[in-house]
C-alpha cells in the first residue's frame, strides 16, 4: 500500500508547510490547490492518504470540502481522508467523519498530533487491507501472533474481536469498547495495550464514574501546591502518569457535560493545563475508553457530545453478552475453577456434565463477572470436589447480578432435577430442619421423606 500523501489546500503556505513536515517524517507528498486538481491526481496516481482542507474559496460553510470528501470516497472508498478545519468548525468536521473521513485536525495544528494522526490512519488502512485478503484466523493462530492471555473463548464472534484487537493494537488509534456490564471491557483494553508498541509504558485505568465534577480537573490533569485549600503538595494527573503509554477511560458515558468539553480539548490538542498553573503541557497517550451505555441515544438526548464520540471511537469494539456466546461458558467455567482451586489449594475440583449444561442455560445478566463470582462462591460454600447443580443453587441466589428470575432455560433441566435442587437448597437454608423444609416446599414430612429416597438425599 502506498504511503504517498495528497495535500489539498488552496493556501500555498499551508501546503508548503505540510509538505516539509511530512518529508521530515519520511512521507512523500504532492499538493493540489483545488478539488478538481485533487480528483485528477487521484485518477492518475495511487495515494495512501488524503489530507484536505474544508474550504477552497471565500465561502466558509465547508460545503466544498464535504463535496470533495464524498467525491473522493466514491472514487477511492478505501483511501483514508483526514480533514483540516478551524477549532470553531468542529461540528463541520463531525459531519465529515459521518461522511467517511478517518479523522480531523484543527488549525493551527500541532505537528506531533498531525503526524500521529497520519501514522494512525495509514496503519489502520494497512490493517484493513490485510484483513480483507486473509481468511479468519483460528484461536491457535491468534495466540501465535498476539498476547491474548486472560481472554478466554472460541466463539466465532469473540475470535473476530480478537482479530480486530490484534490488527489495531500496533496503531495509535483511539478505541471505544462497548458492551454490557461484566463482559470484560477492561481485559480488552489491557490486551490492546499489551499488544501495542507502548506495552512497556504505563497503562493507567481511570473510572470516570467515580470522579466528581469538582475534582475532575485535579484528578485528570493534576494540580500544583496551593492551587486550592487542600492542595498541600504538587500532584500528577492521570494523563501525565499515562504519558507515552495508554490511558483507559472507563465509564466514559458517565462524564458530566462540563467535563466532556475539557476531555475533548486534551484529546483533540493533546495539551492540558495543571490546576493552578497557566502553562500548557503536552501529552502523548493512546486513548482507550469503555461504556455500557448507548452513547448515540445520549447524543440524541443532548447528554453526550457528538464531537467527543468521534474523537473516542476511531475504532469501535462491541463485546457480546455471555448469553450470546454460550459455547464459551464451559471454557470460562473451567478456567475460573482452576484458578480458584489453585488459590484455595483444591486442585481436584470439577463440574459435572449436568451442572455444566445447567450453567450454559442461564442468561447471565451479570455476564462473565457473574459466572466468575458464582464459581468462587460455590467453591467456598461446598466441600465437594465434583460440583453438582444443587451446589450452585444457593450461591446463585446470593448474587446481586442474578436478578429475580433464577429459572434456567426451558429444556435445560428436567422437573426432577429442578425439584432435587430446590430440596437441597431448602435443606441448607433451614439447616436440615425437616419440619421447616417441608413447610417451605409445601409438602408433608412423609412426602418430603419420599423425595429424599427418590433422589438419594441423606437428610
Amino acid at each position: 500500500m502506498s504511503n504517498s500523501i495528497l495535500i489539498v489546500d488552496d493556501d500555498f503556505s499551508v501546503a508548503t508547510s505540510l509538505t516539509l513536515l511530512l518529508k521530515q517524517a519520511g512521507y512523500s507528498s504532492q499538493a493540489a490547490s483545488t478539488p478538481a486538481e485533487a480528483l485528477q491526481r487521484l485518477e492518475r496516481e495511487n495515494f495512501g492518504l488524503v489530507l484536505q482542507d474544508m474550504n477552497f474559496s471565500r465561502k466558509t460553510t465547508g460545503e466544498e470540502g464535504l463535496a470533495l470528501l464524498k467525491a473522493i470516497k466514491a472514487k477511492k472508498p478505501h483511501t483514508p481522508i483526514i480533514l483540516m478545519t478551524a477549532w470553531g468548525s468542529i461540528a463541520l468536521a463531525v459531519k465529515g467523519v459521518q461522511s467517511g473521513a478517518a479523522d480531523f485536525i484543527t488549525k493551527p495544528w500541532n505537528n506531533e498530533q498531525l503526524l500521529q494522526s497520519v501514522k494512525t490512519a495509514l496503519g489502520l488502512a494497512a490493517a484493513k487491507s490485510s484483513s480483507t485478503n486473509e481468511k479468519a484466523l483460528t484461536r491457535e493462530e491468534l495466540e501465535g501472533r498476539y498476547d491474548f492471555r486472560h481472554l478466554i473463548g472460541r466463539d466465532s464472534q469473540f475470535l473476530k474481536i480478537l482479530e480486530v484487537i490484534g490488527r489495531v493494537s500496533p496503531t495509535d488509534a483511539s478505541v471505544l469498547i462497548t458492551g454490557e456490564s461484566g463482559t470484560g471491557k477492561e481485559l480488552i483494553a489491557e490486551a490492546i495495550h499489551r499488544n501495542s508498541p507502548r506495552k512497556d509504558a504505563p497503562f493507567v485505568k481511570v473510572n470516570l464514574g467515580g470522579i466528581s465534577t469538582t475534582l475532575f480537573e485535579s484528578e485528570m490533569f493534576g494540580h500544583v501546591k496551593g492551587a486550592f485549600t487542600d492542595a498541600k503538595f504538587d500532584r500528577k494527573g492521570r494523563f501525565e502518569l499515562a504519558n507515552v503509554g495508554t490511558i483507559f477511560l472507563d465509564e466514559i458515558g458517565d462524564l458530566d457535560s462540563s467535563c466532556q468539553v475539557k476531555m475533548l480539548r486534551v484529546l483533540q490538542d493533546r495539551t492540558y493545563e495543571v490546576v493552578g498553573s497557566s502553562v500548557s503541557r503536552t501529552v502523548d497517550v493512546r486513548v482507550v475508553s469503555a461504556t455500557n451505555r448507548n452513547l448515540l441515544e445520549m447524543i440524541e438526548r443532548g447528554d453526550f457530545r457528538e464531537d467527543l464520540l468521534y474523537r473516542l471511537n476511531l475504532i469501535a469494539i462491541h463485546l457480546p453478552a455471555l448469553r450470546e456466546r454460550r459455547e464459551d461458558v464451559p471454557l470460562l467455567a473451567r478456567h475460573f475453577l482452576q484458578n480458584i482451586g489453585n488459590v484455595y489449594r483444591r486442585n481436584n475440583l470439577a463440574i459435572s456434565a449436568a451442572a455444566m449444561r445447567w450453567l450454559q442455560s442461564f442468561n447471565w445478566p451479570g455476564n462473565v463477572r457473574q459466572l466468575k463470582h458464582l464459581i468462587e462462591r460455590t467453591v467456598l460454600m461446598s466441600n465437594k470436589d465434583v460440583l453438582e447443580i444443587e451446589d450452585f443453587s444457593l450461591p446463585l441466589q446470593m448474587q446481586p447480578e442474578g436478578g429475580k428470575d433464577f429459572l434456567p432455560a426451558v429444556g435445560s433441566m428436567t422437573l426432577d432435577e429442578m425439584e432435587k435442587a430446590m430440596i437441597v437448597k431448602a435443606m441448607r437454608q433451614h439447616e436440615n430442619n425437616i419440619t421447616k423444609v417441608a413447610e417451605a416446599l409445601g409438602l408433608s414430612r412423609a412426602a418430603l421423606y419420599r423425595r429424599f429416597e427418590k433422589y438419594g438425599i441423606a437428610p
